[in-house]
């Protein structure tokens, strides 16, 4: 589809200050026009009456777990693409927590080819830092950059070598390069597996202190300060995170911070249970916790949402708590978690919500999107703010069918995601496959 129109739909752009009801018209994958005159518009061009539904620009995640090269039990290129458009992601940067690891340009060049064949979503691959991921020597930085990567990152795995991630820093600002780190000491949290505090003293279950990650933002953000290396915190689960990253851009440090939804709506109670489920990294923390992160996303403290999405097996997320793996699906639920926890609840409203998933993402990793504006390339989202569904991870399309909101009631949900002009996903014809798939059996 090379041109389209979109009409009647209440378009949100918070990188222009758009919020309003408008039309839209794409020319050759890119936004041709805001409110084009009737002459302007093709003749026959193809059209989607948006009446009732928000159109932004598409989200975009800064950090998912694909796990191809060598777990592919647990999530694809494929699967992971799937998985992103039903919840409405346009580009996704991938970690690189895969076997082997991306430290090298044919690994980049391995998963920017993979993606290229699964004709969805658009992926960004994010580099090692350090060689294997074993925080020892730096990674080939220059040569990965040159072959692709947006980023560089040991996530899931914190950066726990102070000297090296200070080279980095100095070396990456050469480059323009991002740093991103998942904020952790692992001294501090090994063998943990819940928020460590009350409920975790009562169900004897070994705690992830919040001191764990509060030692290591606050390294991170002195060194960003010491090097003016651009770096990305995150995902954060503390007060004590927030209050540090709040202070240090109060002294405009270039540090970025980003959340994961499951900790803007579920606490640790959640695991009285023994659901592994519920098991998540960063873990699932205290009511105040809870209520301190909402607060930073909408203040901006917290600049971004990201998914978390950090997909396992059934048969891994089978065993019991102490031995399942951290992980969870998510990049099919994180918009209507977003949009039933945070805006039906008031905190934020959809412009702010849009900015969080969609603008400030594309802005810190600077890969295209986050906008609407004319020229860009048209990758959009389409979203019902007032379809509510149920949470069924039997329906993924991920490969990970465990999730921490199985069961939950939701607001809001992707009815269609273009990338490039092109309707990559539509919710109507994917029920109706859902249905007859039924019938049949």
């Amino acid at each position: 589809m090379s041109d389209l129109l979109i009409e009647n739909g209440r378009l949100i752009d918070p990188s222009q200050g758009i919020d309003r009801q408008a039309r839209l018209l794409i020319r050759a994958g890119i936004v041709a026009a805001i409110d084009p005159e009737d002459e302007v518009i093709p003749r026959g061009c193809p059209t989607i009456d948006a009446s009732g539904l928000l159109v932004a620009p598409g989200l975009v995640d800064l950090g998912v777990e694909i796990r191809e090269p060598g777990f592919e039990e647990d999530e694809t290129i494929q699967s992971a693409s799937d998985a992103a458009l039903a919840g409405g992601y346009t580009s996704i940067l991938c970690n690189a927590s895969t076997t082997p690891v991306v430290d090298s340009p044919g690994a980049v060049e391995y998963v920017r080819q993979k993606a290229a064949l699964a004709n969805g979503v658009r992926f960004y691959v994010i580099g090692c830092l350090s060689r294997n991921q074993e925080g020892d020597q730096m990674a080939e930085l220059r040569l990965i950059a040159g072959a692709g990567a947006v980023a560089i990152s040991d996530a899931p795995k914190p950066m726990v070598n102070d000297a090296l991630l200070k080279r980095s820093l100095d070396y990456c600002r050469m480059l323009k390069l991002l740093i991103i780190d998942r904020p952790e000491v692992p001294e501090l949290a090994e063998c943990g597996v819940m928020h460590d505090g009350q409920v975790s003293l009562v169900l004897g279950l070994k705690g992830l202190p919040t001191e764990a990650e509060d030692l290591a933002v606050a390294r991170d953000v002195r060194l960003a300060e010491a090097t003016d290396g651009r770096l990305h915190v995150g995902p954060v689960s503390t007060m004590g995170a927030v209050d540090m990253i709040r202070r240090v851009k109060s002294r405009e440090i270039k540090v970025t911070a980003s959340v994961c939804p499951h900790n803007l709506c579920l606490n640790d109670r959640m695991l009285e249970s023994f659901d592994s489920r519920f098991k998540v990294h960063p873990p699932l923390r205290s009511p105040r916790h809870v209520q301190t992160l909402k607060e930073a996303v909408a203040d901006g403290t917290i600049d971004a949402i990201q998914s978390g999405h950090m997909p396992r097996s059934r048969e891994k997320k089978m065993n019991d708590l102490n031995t399942a793996p951290f992980g969870a699906a998510a990049l099919e639920t994180t918009l209507s978690t977003i949009a039933t926890f945070m805006v039906e609840e008031n905190v934020i409203d959809w412009s702010t919500a849009i900015d969080r998933l969609s603008c400030s993402p594309a802005r810190i990793a600077s890969v295209p999107g986050g906008t609407l504006s004319v020229g860009s390339a048209a990758d959009i989202v389409i979203i019902d703010p007032s379809k509510q569904w149920t949470v069924d991870p039997s329906l993924f399309r991920s490969h990970c069918i465990s999730s921490p909101l199985d069961g939950h009631d939701l607001k809001a949900r992707v009815t269609h995601t273009i990338v490039g002009g092109v309707v990559r996903f539509q919710l109507v014809p994917d029920l109706n496959r859902i249905a007859n798939c039924s019938d049949q059996s």
